[in-house]
């Protein structure tokens, strides 16, 4: 495994909100939230080459420890939502995702994050990020 010098990864992934997404002022439903930011994040590593499913075959679990989120606007019905998820520090045994969430007039709506850590998923003990992951990330970053 090679020393990161790295900036960040960073991938954009969008959605639409669906009218059953929103509350009564069709506005999107608080909860929704991070269901969107688990979306951007299995479609970062899809995007890395690793498809989330192929982290836990390779016996890594992923569970997420904090989620923060600031609400600035709110999403509305039927808005394409451009969720921006970034890595922009290298994992050890945790892994933290920055967001930011842009509705279809590019204002920024919404920003997040999560931290999860990684799992061994026989043991259900902590350990580093796998030398597979990380391989992945160096791969992928940013300069």
């Amino acid at each position: 495994m090679t020393c990161l010098t790295l900036k960040m990864i960073h991938t954009t992934h969008s959605i639409r909100v669906r009218y059953g997404e929103t509350d009564p002022m069709k506005y999107v439903y608080y909860g929704n939230y991070a269901e969107y930011l688990e979306v951007a994040r299995v479609e970062l590593f899809r995007e890395l080459g690793m498809p989330y499913d192929q982290i836990e075959k390779n016996g890594i679990w992923l569970p997420v420890s904090e989620l923060t989120i600031k609400y600035i606007k709110p999403g509305l019905y039927d808005q394409i939502l451009d969720i921006h998820t970034f890595i922009r520090k290298k994992p050890g045994v945790r892994i933290e995702f920055d967001y930011e969430i842009y509705n279809d007039a590019q204002q920024l709506i919404t920003t997040a994050k999560t931290t999860l850590f990684f799992l061994d998923a026989k043991t259900g003990k902590i350990l580093r990020c796998p030398d597979f992951l990380m391989e992945i990330l160096e791969n992928n970053w940013n300069y």
